[in-house]
């Protein structure tokens, strides 16, 4: 297939899966801030940690507070990482790519992208944003569905694919940053209360709880929440999973040994890492890494099959 159409592709699969993962996280973070009492350390700056826009948020706001956190990541134009222009690229890069895909998978992401257009005033008050948020949800997860159900398996797939899981691996390493401040040694004694109930959130904000709960049949406790996100083979939003499924695509196509070596970097350091017994330090350190390998799979992946651009 033509360069310039896998590239298409596999943004297409990155940025809707941003913009599942960014409904996801802004609508679990709304209820987790309703829920706990102020004294507990975790705020609406939390949110823009997570996105790594705390620069370009400062740029355009004064106040971190709730309708400016949510009116930057939910509609704002001039931020490139809120879930309408995340909506809007993939808008773009599928409108571009329609030959490859079934039409009903066009009409659903533009569905989207205009349901967003038309509502993004309701952003404003709580009730408009939680429907909204599931209205978004509910969409992406039609068309993942639908893809798997209706298209082929091939490298346009795989593309999309490949897109998909890179960027549901650094979600979920980004989410999994807080558990920096949550294992922290001077986080308060109020922190310490509500510990489960933060992972708890963790786990939600991943749709991870049910099957957390049938695999594990533990407590909610932050060494098992850490290792089952980061290495279960079988659960989607793992990191681990993450990693095999590019692994899986990547196979297909040639060119692939660096990008072999970097996954295989990867597996090792999921492999040797102790969840149960690691600082806080540590593991933001590795999350950190992962996120750097990451983007250097990225990279590799424009370089060895997108049309350069001069």
């Amino acid at each position: 297939m033509l360069s310039r159409s896998a590239e298409r592709l596999y943004w297409l699969g990155r940025y809707l899966e941003r913009t599942e993962n960014t409904a996801r996280l802004l609508s679990v973070h709304m209820n987790l801030m309703f829920d706990l009492p102020m004294s507990v350390e975790i705020s609406w700056r939390n949110l823009l940690t997570i996105f790594g826009a705390g620069e370009r948020f400062f740029q355009l706001y004064e106040t971190p507070d709730e309708h400016n956190t949510m009116r930057f990541l939910l509609a704002d134009t001039n931020y490139r990482g809120s879930l309408f222009s995340s909506l809007n690229f993939a808008r773009e890069n599928i409108r571009t790519s329609r030959d490859l895909m079934p039409d009903e998978a066009w009409q659903q992401v533009n569905e989207m992208y205009l349901l967003i257009r038309e509502k993004s005033d309701s952003t404003a008050n709580r009730r408009g944003r939680v429907i909204l948020l599931n209205d978004i949800m509910r969409g992406c997860q039609r068309f993942t569905g639908f893809l798997s159900g209706a298209m082929s398996q091939d490298d346009a797939y795989r593309f999309i694919q490949l897109g998909r899981n890179i960027e549901r691996a650094d979600m979920t390493t980004r989410i999994l940053d807080i558990g920096s401040t949550l294992l922290a040694e001077d986080r308060s004694d109020k922190m310490r209360e509500y510990e489960n109930t933060l992972w708890m959130n963790v786990l939600k904000s991943l749709s991870a709880l049910l099957m957390y709960r049938k695999h594990r049949r533990l407590r909610i406790n932050s060494g098992d929440v850490l290792d089952y996100l980061m290495k279960d083979a079988n659960f989607p939003r793992s990191v681990g999973h993450c990693i095999d499924e590019v692994e899986t695509c990547i196979r297909y196509f040639p060119q692939s040994e660096e990008l072999f070596e970097n996954i295989s970097t990867v597996k090792k350091l999921l492999k040797t890492t102790d969840f149960y017994k690691i600082t806080p330090k540590n593991l933001h350190e590795l999350l950190d890494n992962i996120q750097v390998k990451l983007d250097e799979m990225h990279q590799q992946i424009a370089a060895t099959w997108f049309l350069a651009v001069n």
